[in-house]
């Protein structure tokens, strides 16, 4: 990434719009130098944004002042972008590219939060055309710095796609599984029971009760061993056991508590559990005064 930084004007960095704060690799910062920076918060569907205006207080307070919130696979907010950059690269020095009328920008950010789907959109909006580069609901799926990828002709701006790069070092056991519960570590590093765990500690710590309506549970819960029971009979997701006993073996029918944690996390990345505010503790201890 720093030996392609020569040939460009800007900085896309993508992040997941649900974590708004957390996990953003502070390496990018200290590598890429001094470029002009647009940070795009990427899934905005999947984000409780009531705060909005605070989540973009709170970043400009850390020298983030070019934020656009998008939501690649509908293409919203997407036509941002290209002015965003043009204006940025405009109104910052571009002695190493001489009089060329051209843009290039680098696109940077952690895994699965949709570089390569924002690269896609931009090619949709501004060419008609599709897809330029892969995409896939977990991370890894770019492995190295790709060609220069042409996103519009007017102006000519042309995207250089890179792989996901988390930090060396995750600052805490939360902020690890925030960035778990988004896709951007596989899920089996962390166990996909631990993460259900979390994920049920969160909705109920923001008095976010989807997850009772959607598997028609009687109430709120705060003990995952009985929620994933519930769901794994609700879908039929049981396996049969053989215990043995005094009598000899007997086959007993347990719920596939793995399966089900499946399935709850997979819900909850679709959106189908309504949105959600990760870093809303971040955003509640943040000293930006109301406007």
């Amino acid at each position: 990434m720093q030996s392609s930084l020569k040939l460009v004007d800007c900085i896309i960095e993508v992040h997941d719009a649900r974590i708004s704060f957390s996990g953003r690799n502070p390496l990018f910062q200290e590598t890429l130098g001094l470029k002009p920076h647009v940070l795009v918060l990427n899934k905005m569907d999947l984000a409780d944004l009531k705060e909005q205006q605070k989540i973009i207080q709170h970043l400009e307070g850390e020298g983030l002042k070019n934020v656009v919130f998008t939501n690649c696979l509908q293409d919203e907010n997407v036509k941002q972008i290209i002015p965003t950059v043009t204006g940025l690269v405009g109104s910052s020095c571009r002695y190493h590219r001489g009089e060329s009328l051209e843009y290039c920008a680098m696109v940077i950010g952690i895994p699965n939060v949709g570089k390569s789907s924002l690269i896609n959109a931009l090619r949709r909006q501004h060419l008609r055309k599709g897809k330029a580069t892969r995409v896939g609901g977990e991370p890894g799926i770019t492995r190295a710095v790709m060609s220069r990828i042409q996103v519009c002709e007017r102006p000519l701006m042309f995207l250089l796609d890179t792989p996901g790069v988390l930090a060396p070092r995750i600052e805490s056991v939360e902020m690890g599984l925030k960035l778990a519960l988004c896709g951007t570590v596989l899920d089996h590093l962390v166990g996909e029971e631990t993460l259900a765990d979390y994920l049920l500690y969160t909705l109920n710590r923001h008095q976010l009760f989807g997850y009772v309506r959607h598997y028609g549970l009687g109430g709120a819960c705060d003990d995952i061993a009985s929620v994933l029971k519930q769901v794994a009979v609700r879908l039929g997701k049981t396996q049969k056991v053989k215990v043995l006993t005094g009598t000899g073996d007997v086959n007993v029918i347990q719920p596939n508590y793995p399966a089900a944690a499946r399935d709850f996390l997979q819900t909850f990345r679709r959106g189908l559990l309504g949105p959600v505010m990760l870093d809303r503790d971040v955003l509640q201890r943040s000293p930006v005064a109301e406007p």
